[in-house]
């Protein structure tokens, strides 16, 4: 008969082996639906807490790149206290945050699971079906089966789409190059194309201007990390001919590039509503917001309340209240001031920190990073659900299959294992 440590032990390995195949499902869906990645995330973290020891998780919490999410989340926790809207505001105010939350427990679930690449895969897979489904509908409209979502955007927005498709491109082409040097040109070739395609999807069919601005950043990225110097320069000279030439032959990418300065001329001279007027109006009022309570904030949640009063007394297109201001440093300067600001700076740097070594994993890690960085400029991405649960996913899985092949594993794994005498972190061992 087993005794009941035995049991217990196999009971702890296949919730743990359980909460792994629902983190591919998380990703599988992440493109696809929100209700439903909201209930995946829900059953992941009911197979993974029962698994969960407090030593293990106490290490992560301690590291900046674990530690740092779970403190700006504190700081909006203690937010609600100097907030003067009702409770039930300032604890929807403190939801966007609390997914960081999320974070950590992934880097102690993939330090010790060799699943993450499936996760990974996952979401690969994933956006390439989304993809060929919005090429179907890009050619084909009358399939379409919501057209106010736009052209070529089956599901959610093209903003998530077009972030989505430029990560797998970014991220297949660090696998292009691999299995370029390791002589599989066939592979290569198709890899090529595969990531080709998403790029395309995003220059002629469904482009945000995010995306754009995104692009030649990794872009960028991606040639110092690979190449010499030399390399750079030529990647950069082929990048320029590419551009003009994508710049030439879509006449989406130059309307949607060149309605950007239409928009802030009408905004400006007009007083007309355009999208990257009301960008604008919503960052200077968010300066002046900030201004007033620089230290500490408004409290977690007065975003809606405090442009509100910012506005009042005015009329027309400066009379607009917004509860996103469409800037992830003013969302939460507003809330929590430069202490907070300080805080989510603090984070991204820890995560880029985090993804400066060498291998895919690392660089994919470094993808996500990077492109929230600079998509923030531009929009509070992560309090927005699909790209706020890609950082999430992204940083937590990438980050602790980097710890997990970290040069000091083998003495976390010791670590692990004399603190939970349960589940052994090393795969071949514990089948997790």
């Amino acid at each position: 008969m087993m005794s009941m440590s035995a049991v217990m032990k196999y009971d702890r390995v296949r919730l743990a082996r359980s909460a792994d195949w629902l983190a591919v499902a998380v990703a599988v869906s992440l493109p696809w639906s929100t209700s439903a990645t909201g209930i995946l995330v829900v059953l992941w973290l009911a197979m993974l807490v029962p698994t969960l020891d407090l030593a293990v998780l106490r290490r992560e919490l301690t590291a900046p790149a674990g530690g740092l999410p779970v403190l700006l989340v504190a700081l909006a926790l203690l937010g609600m206290l100097w907030s003067n809207v009702p409770w039930s505001t300032a604890f929807r105010g403190l939801s966007p945050f609390a997914k960081l939350l999320i974070i950590p427990l992934l880097m102690v679930e993939f330090r010790r699971s060799d699943r993450g690449l499936w996760v990974l895969a996952g979401f690969l897979v994933s956006c390439t079906a989304l993809l060929a489904l919005s090429t179907i509908i890009a050619m084909w409209p009358g399939l379409a089966w919501d057209d106010t979502k736009g052209h070529g955007v089956p599901v959610k927005d093209y903003i998530a789409q077009s972030g989505e498709f430029v990560i797998c491109a970014f991220a297949l082409a660090y696998v292009v190059l691999d299995q370029c040097r390791a002589g599989r040109h066939f592979m290569a070739i198709a890899l090529l194309l595969l990531s080709a395609l998403f790029l395309l999807d995003v220059f002629y069919i469904a482009a945000s201007r995010t995306a754009l601005v995104t692009i030649p950043v990794l872009a960028v990225l991606f040639a110092v990390r690979h190449f010499s110097w030399k390399g750079v320069a030529a990647m950069g000279a082929a990048g320029l001919v590419l551009g003009v030439t994508v710049w030439a032959s879509s006449p989406y990418l130059r309307e949607r590039v060149m309605n950007l300065a239409y928009e802030i001329e009408a905004y400006q001279r007009d007083s007309k509503v355009t999208s990257a007027g009301e960008r604008l109006y919503f960052w200077k009022k968010s300066l002046e917001i900030i201004a007033g309570a620089p230290a500490i904030g408004h409290g977690t949640g007065t975003i809606k309340s405090t442009f509100e009063r910012a506005v009042a007394g005015q009329s027309g297109i400066w009379d607009k209240a917004t509860a996103n201001p469409h800037n992830q440093t003013f969302a939460i300067g507003i809330q929590l001031g430069l202490l907070g600001v300080a805080a989510l700076f603090a984070m991204w740097l820890s995560h880029l920190l985090l993804f400066r070594g060498p291998g895919l994993v690392a660089w994919v890690g470094l993808i996500v990073v990077a492109q929230n960085v600079v998509s923030s400029l531009f929009n509070s991405h992560l309090f927005d659900f699909t790209q706020g649960w890609a950082y999430v996913f992204g940083v937590g899985v990438a980050g602790g299959m980097v710890l997990r092949g970290g040069a000091g594993q083998q003495r976390a794994q010791a670590t692990d294992q004399a603190a939970s005498g349960e589940i052994s972190p090393d795969p071949a061992q514990s089948g997790v």
